[in-house]
């Protein structure tokens, strides 16, 4: 790519971060080794004592992760992206990065189970974590001692959709020295840019939406030079929970698409939330672009869609007819993962957030009635054909009764 190539979304998508090697390959180059091979011993001195730039080993660099990096760096709007082995390894090196013992955290209740149970974790190693409701910025703010150091948060949340006022949230952490931690996997840069927000860094699960298609695991952290660079690339390397070269040579051709998918998947489920919302076995329809979500004027603001993700409660249910919903349809892919070009159904009581004790479960608003929606790029009415299904079941067993 030229360097001083300038374009919207969709043209960085395809092109940033890739530099033609001497072979002028069109597509990017995909790098397999674990270590390079120096012009000489003064060379290798000089990488290894840090006075030259350039790869010594693929745990520390490899140029296709590195286009990953760029590309994903310039669509968040950041000055540096760090490629990781997972979301949650994202999360991780944050954390092992920034925080010591005696440090302070302030985490929304609506995150990702696993994300919880990592901040829970945490409690080992003397940092302290506050959990509060991620709509309440009073909360946040009342959470902070002065021993606080990161504010952390999805927005939307998973599973509820619940958005946090990353503006005002900014503004509280960094009247208290801490940093803002948004994890942006729902969105992706295409539908929100928490940077420019605010927010002091961005992480992701690139096996969600940047892949597409459910093929790879890979995560990544994104935010200014000093951060990424100065304090976060010495625990990864160290540490080790870098992307493969392979994993990120799937997220670049993933990244491609990523405009085009992001819109088909909010337009989709936008249909599909509103027509639940008819249905009168369905209770709440959690999603951002709906009139009646209690925060649709900040999702207006801050999003550009709605994104993907839809739940909802089946009116006065417990887990034997949710399990009866998801049983019954056969289209939807009962699956855990979200993201995906096919549309995935699960029950994040069992599932997602199944690990997490009852409290903190009804903390998250997590009830036994609640199903998840990933909406994927099939037709509209085949997936309502098939959530249809879903409810005659129910209807069958609350006439069973």
């Amino acid at each position: 790519m030229d360097d001083d190539l300038k374009g919207r979304m969709e043209t960085l998508a395809i092109h940033a971060g890739h530099h033609r090697t001497h072979e002028g390959e069109h597509s990017e180059p995909l790098f397999l080794t674990s270590s390079y091979v120096f012009e000489d011993a003064e060379q290798a001195a000089d990488r290894f004592a840090g006075r030259a730039e350039g790869n010594i080993y693929s745990r520390t660099s490899n140029p296709t992760v590195r286009i990953f990096e760029e590309r994903l760096a310039i669509l968040e709007g950041g000055e540096r992206a760090l490629a990781t082995a997972s979301g949650m390894a994202a999360i991780l090196s944050v954390c092992m990065a920034l925080l010591k013992a005696g440090d302070h955290v302030v985490v929304s209740q609506s995150v990702f189970g696993p994300s919880v149970a990592l901040f829970q974790t945490l409690a080992r190693f003397g940092v302290a974590t506050s959990f509060v409701p991620l709509e309440d910025v009073q909360a946040w703010e009342r959470a902070c001692t002065d021993r606080t150091r990161l504010f952390f948060l999805e927005t939307p949340s998973n599973p509820l959709c619940v958005l946090g006022d990353l503006v005002t949230l900014a503004g509280i952490a960094h009247r208290h020295g801490a940093k803002l931690v948004v994890d942006n996997t729902f969105c992706t840069p295409i539908l929100q840019r928490p940077l420019a927000l605010g927010a002091d860094l961005v992480v992701h699960s690139a096996t969600k939406y940047i892949d597409g298609q459910g093929r790879a695991l890979g995560g990544a952290i994104v935010g200014t030079e000093s951060v990424i660079v100065g304090e976060i690339l010495p625990f990864v390397r160290t540490g080790g929970p870098v992307m493969s070269p392979f994993n990120a040579w799937i997220f670049l051709k993933g990244l491609e698409t990523l405009s085009l998918r992001m819109k088909a998947h909010s337009e989709t489920a936008l249909s599909v939330a509103s027509w639940l919302q008819t249905q009168p076995l369905v209770g709440e329809v959690f999603y951002p672009f709906l009139a009646t979500h209690p925060q649709y004027a900040l999702a207006r603001a801050q999003q550009s869609a709605g994104g993907g993700v839809i739940s909802f409660t089946l009116k006065d249910a417990h887990t034997r007819q949710a399990f009866a919903f998801v049983n019954a349809c056969r289209l939807l892919s009962r699956t855990a993962n979200l993201g995906d070009t096919k549309t995935t159904i699960t029950h994040p009581a069992t599932t997602t957030h199944g690990r997490l004790s009852p409290e903190a479960r009804q903390a998250a608003g997590v009830g036994d009635g609640l199903i998840r929606l990933s909406i994927g790029l099939e037709d509209r009415d085949d997936l309502i054909a098939d959530l249809e299904t879903g409810l005659r079941a129910v209807a069958a067993l609350e006439g069973a009764r």
